[in-house]
């Protein structure tokens, strides 16, 4: 029997080659160079790329605390409000609604009554008959208006002109003073009764 070397790629003394039958475990020198790789990775990765005072300690904290104008280390940074941006946001806008009621307060209201006429229609000294509501209406002055039932107190004719300062009656001819309605001449027993009037942008309202 011959003996064969132990070395590798040798045949041993039963025939088989080393290499063939070597063990699959690692090195000791593949071991260290593992450890060694992963070591100067954790030393690269706590490494900072910001200076350091050359007296800080383990922090990077220098002996009398952070500089004042040092930036707060989380990055954030806030900007101020825009000035007047919260009134802007707040104030609500106008709503159409309002104002429609605002000019609906401006509107004059419309005088209670029944509108006869123009009032610019009754002539100074004269006057103006409203069949329909059976009123006479006279001007004795000028910006003076009076009303009367236009019904006579004789026999209820109503009556039908009105002139040289009197109210007439077609029916017996009476006649009444368009200052009072008193009677001038007969055969009406009694003046003609006031109506209460009102005049309103030019317009004669009866109430």
């Amino acid at each position: 029997m011959t003996l064969q070397s132990g070395r590798d790629g040798e045949s041993t003394p039963d025939g088989e080659s080393r290499g063939a039958g070597r063990d699959p475990r690692p090195t000791r020198r593949g071991v260290l160079l593992g450890v060694g790789l992963v070591g100067l990775g954790g030393v690269l990765a706590g490494c900072s790329t910001a200076a350091v005072p050359y007296d800080a300690n383990e922090a990077g904290v220098p002996p009398n605390g952070p500089a004042p104008g040092a930036m707060p280390s989380s990055g954030a940074m806030t900007s101020p409000a825009a000035p007047g941006s919260d009134a802007m946001s707040s104030s609500p806008a106008p709503r159409g609604g309002q104002a429609s009621q605002s000019a609906r307060k401006k509107a004059k209201p419309k005088p209670k009554g029944t509108v006869l006429g123009a009032a610019s229609d009754i002539p100074v000294g004269g006057g103006a008959i409203y069949t329909a509501a059976k009123v006479v209406v006279t001007q004795p002055a000028s910006g003076q208006y009076k009303a009367f039932s236009a019904v006579c107190t004789h026999v209820g004719c109503l009556v039908n002109k009105v002139t040289s300062g009197t109210i007439g009656c077609p029916c017996h001819g009476s006649e009444f003073k368009i200052t009072n309605g008193a009677v001038v001449a007969g055969p009406a027993p009694s003046p003609l009764p006031a109506r209460q009037i009102k005049i309103v942008d030019d317009q004669v309202i009866l109430l």
